[in-house]
């Protein structure tokens, strides 16, 4: 653990140093941002893994991701915990599907520690962004504002906008970021350790999230239908596990995609079923490294009208539900 030197100890000789302890730091850090702002590019390069799947449409994260950052002791800091929670994009909803993922950043903005409040660099601070801060400020606390993508903004922008930023609210810092080269993240680990309290590890060191494989493998295959179908498709659709098995050598899985419209199906299928093959590849290899095994991935393609306001439907996505039902299910 990192040791600093504290005030000389009195003596007759020369003086001498105590060597005081940094006392191990952590907390529930939330981030929170208007959609495409960076939150879950953050995310995945502070924790070092890809934990939140991103593409370049809006609100593709639809579920709180908790990622743990394991922070190192170095000289003036001292080692701890941070973790986050990525949030979906702040928005007024308009479906069932939109009021559950506006449920999940209220419930993220509750207890933490501190909260990082994520804006674009690049674009202008409009109305979505105020109502975003207005849901920040009712939530108290400690809030660094992050200046994200700050590769694709001139330098000698940065402080005019810091300083218009600055009048907006009583921020404990404003930290221009980069999320995807990584530029100002050592500094807003050091600033995120500073506000936390001294506690415990809350998740042992090698665990980098809570979510459950088969949630990430879903997620892996939703993000491929987002990256690779355009028009309404990407926000019709979503993914359940319905099969998962192991064995020494091979993950079995079996998915369905749900959509709303047979058009929609139509699309994710392709001709002579090629976008669904080409959506199935990729997910695929991405699934085996994070797996790290061999993996044999059907996927099936589901029309499920207006599952977007069928608050039953949308509940059963939960992942958190959906291992409440696996742990039922295997108790029986």
């Amino acid at each position: 653990m990192a040791q600093t030197l504290g005030k000389p100890a009195r003596s007759s000789g020369l003086p001498r140093y105590r060597l005081t302890r940094m006392a191990f730091r952590s907390g529930f850090v939330s981030i929170i941002g208007r959609p495409n702002a960076g939150k879950s590019t953050l995310l995945n390069q502070l924790v070092g893994e890809k934990l939140a799947i991103v593409t370049p449409k809006p609100q593709t994260t639809r579920n709180r991701i908790l990622g743990i950052v394991n922070v190192p002791a170095r000289k003036g800091r001292p080692a701890g915990q941070i973790v986050l929670i990525d949030t979906p994009g702040v928005h007024k909803p308009d479906s069932s599907l939109n009021k559950k993922m506006m449920r999940e950043v209220h419930e993220a903005l509750e207890g933490r520690d501190a909260i990082l409040l994520i804006v674009d660099a690049t674009q202008r601070f409009g109305a979505g962004d105020r109502f975003t801060l207005e849901l920040v400020k009712k939530a108290g606390g400690a809030v660094f504002l992050l200046l994200n993508k700050i590769d694709r903004v001139e330098k000698s922008r940065l402080l005019p906008m810091i300083a218009e930023y600055s009048k907006l609210h009583d921020f404990r810092e404003i930290i221009p970021i980069s999320a995807l080269t990584g530029d100002g993240l050592e500094l807003l680990l050091d600033r995120i350790l500073a506000v936390l309290p001294e506690g415990p590890r809350y998740f042992p060191k090698d665990q980098i999230t809570d979510q459950p494989e088969r949630f990430l493998v879903a997620e892996i295959i939703r993000e491929k239908v987002l990256l690779e179908t355009a028009q309404e498709v990407p926000y019709a659709s979503t993914v359940l596990v319905e099969r998962w098995d192991e064995s020494a050598h091979l993950t079995s899985i079996a998915a369905i995609i749900f959509c709303e419209r047979d058009g929609q199906k139509k699309i994710i299928i392709g001709r002579g079923g090629e976008m669904l093959k080409k959506i199935g590849t990729a997910a695929r290899h991405e699934i085996e490294r994070l797996l790290g095994t061999k993996v044999f991935l059907e996927l099936f393609v589901k029309v499920r009208p207006g599952w977007r306001e069928s608050r039953e439907f949308v509940e059963e996505l939960d992942w958190r539900k959906q291992m409440e039902g696996l742990a039922k299910t295997q108790g029986e």
